[in-house]
């Protein structure tokens, strides 16, 4: 991990933050993406640059602004002279009851699970080649175990995880794409599992009766990068074993 130059989508908090201290803590160069958490981003940027001086940058896009996504990476490669790896984070995620969604929630949801980490894995494809490096995509159970009242998002990460695989296919032998998906990591920001009955009855579905840390998906995107060189094409569910026990 030593010197790799990582691009951490979405990186500024919660998994995406857990996943930038852990490739930080073994060497990493991080450029961490943001969109419109510039304090968070800020705050992790100066805590990481304090333990090791200038090793951590802060870039601000709209990823469903697909015309901007080549300068990112284009950027990113300039500035350090290479791109080691590219960790596929961001994620929009709310709820779509089938008879509610629209067309603003089909571009949203759709643009940030799966348009945006298609068309910045074509940018990043080449300098990825340069350095036989990688791509981890952060999928979710939830593709094979569908959540009620998500259509587009079911819809959307249940791409994300063919396009894993179809990218595979595209850049194999030079680079090796992997997905990961987690179960019950870190509850949504929204009212909606704020409920502790319901939070409760998710955990019970576990076989290990507990909900994972943000490090266990950051420990994965670690070996993935890191310690699985003969790993391509695959999807590994970090989620207590919920997904083969719903």
């Amino acid at each position: 991990m030593q010197e790799k130059v990582i691009l951490v989508t979405g990186g500024a908090k919660r998994v995406g933050a857990a996943i930038c201290r852990k490739l930080h803590a073994l060497g990493a160069k991080l450029i961490i993406h943001y969109r419109s958490s510039f304090d968070e981003a800020k705050s992790l940027q100066d805590e990481l640059n304090m333990r090791r001086a200038g090793s951590v940058a802060i870039v601000q896009g709209d990823l469903l602004d697909t015309d901007l996504l080549p300068d990112m990476i284009g950027n990113v490669a300039h500035r350090y002279g290479r791109l080691d790896a590219l960790i596929n984070n961001a994620s929009s995620f709310f709820p779509t009851p089938l008879m509610q969604c629209g067309m603003e929630d089909w571009e949203d949801l759709i643009g940030s699970n799966l348009r945006a980490p298609l068309f910045l894995s074509q940018a990043a494809a080449p300098h990825l080649k340069k350095q036989s490096g990688c791509i981890v995509n952060i999928v979710d159970i939830h593709t094979e175990r569908p959540l009620k009242n998500y259509v587009i998002y079911n819809a959307a990460k249940g791409g994300l995880l063919s396009l894993t695989k179809s990218l595979a296919v595209e850049m194999a032998p030079e680079v090796r794409v992997n997905g990961v998906s987690p179960g019950a990591i870190l509850w949504p920001e929204d009212g909606e599992w704020a409920d502790e009955t319901a939070r409760q009855q998710i955990i019970a579905t576990t076989l290990l009766k507990r909900c994972g840390e943000p490090d266990d998906i950051a420990r994965t995107v670690q070996f993935l990068i890191a310690d699985a060189p003969y790993i391509t094409g695959q999807i590994i569910a970090v989620d207590g074993g919920r997904s083969i026990h719903l």
